[in-house]
């Protein structure tokens, strides 16, 4: 497709949720139209009872390194208290993201339940509420990584994790030896600090990202945050910093005039830049 078609879907199906909440159908056709503009094409890799949905490109030329880009909690809630019955994204922007990066191989990891109509698959809402990083939603995204290291030939990940795939990233970081750099964009890196300032219910089902500083020690690290992020403020992503010693602290960079969505993506070349030449 086209990507001045795929411009207008996505401009239609987002602002579609400014009168009306988008159906999941409708939000899996703007990824895939996405995609289908790059040359890229979705697949379904059962993991560890889930199938999750990736995006890769048509043509695969393997090397080395793979950078996988893991989405966020998509639409996980339709108000404060009353969580969706879908958690596809409206805006797949880790999807974007992947699809900016300026060079290498790249692909895109969906989080469990999303693009597979989670209501008729009976996916558990709680995947994408209070259990959204359990230690099974962490195998099974551990599951899909192998899977498409094999499809690609890699040996080394590079990975990218947006909002709560920051938190997924970095619960896989530590648990992977294959990991050599961990990159967030605003990423739920200490979700009980964050359920605290939000006030809101702590995830009790889900591991946290704070708690593995030790095995976190060795990965290249570099975190981003937006200086107009009110979902995950700057303070929250520096405080995860300050759990590493000094000698071995991850680079927090705040983009001043960035918020939670905005402008990422379309930023993304240089700032995917800046970290892949950060040396560690």
């Amino acid at each position: 497709m086209p990507k001045s078609i795929a411009a207008t879907l996505f401009f239609l199906v987002v602002c579609s949720g400014c009168a009306t909440i988008p159906s999941p159908e409708e939000r899996r056709v703007i990824a895939d139209s996405l995609a289908a503009g790059h040359d890229w094409q979705a697949s379904v890799l059962p993991a560890g009872g889930f199938d999750l949905v990736a995006y890769a490109p048509r043509q695969i030329r393997p090397a080395e390194t793979l950078t996988v880009y893991i989405e966020g909690d998509g639409f996980a809630w339709v108000t404060g208290a009353r969580p969706s019955s879908d958690p596809t994204p409206r805006d797949p922007l880790a999807l974007r993201l992947a699809l900016a990066q300026p060079s290498g191989n790249a692909a895109y990891l969906a989080r469990p339940c999303q693009y597979v109509d989670a209501a008729r698959s009976g996916c558990p809402q709680r995947y994408w509420t209070g259990s959204r990083f359990s230690a099974e939603v962490v195998h099974a995204e551990s599951q899909a990584l192998d899977v498409l290291k094999r499809r690609f030939g890699a040996q080394r990940l590079t990975l990218v994790g947006y909002s709560g795939g920051g938190a997924v990233a970095a619960l896989l970081a530590a648990r992977r030896g294959d990991v050599e750099r961990l990159i967030t964009v605003a990423g739920n890196l200490d979700h009980r600090a964050w359920t605290a300032h939000h006030r809101i219910r702590p995830l009790t089902g889900s591991l946290d990202p704070a708690d593995e500083s030790n095995a976190l020690r060795g990965v290249r690290q570099w975190h981003f945050a937006g200086g107009k992020d009110t979902v995950i403020p700057p303070g929250l992503v520096q405080g995860f910093a300050q759990r590493f010693p000094a000698d071995a602290r991850p680079v927090v960079h705040v983009e001043p005039g960035f918020d939670h969505r905005c402008c990422w993506a379309e930023d993304w070349p240089r700032l995917y830049g800046a970290a892949a030449r950060f040396p560690g």
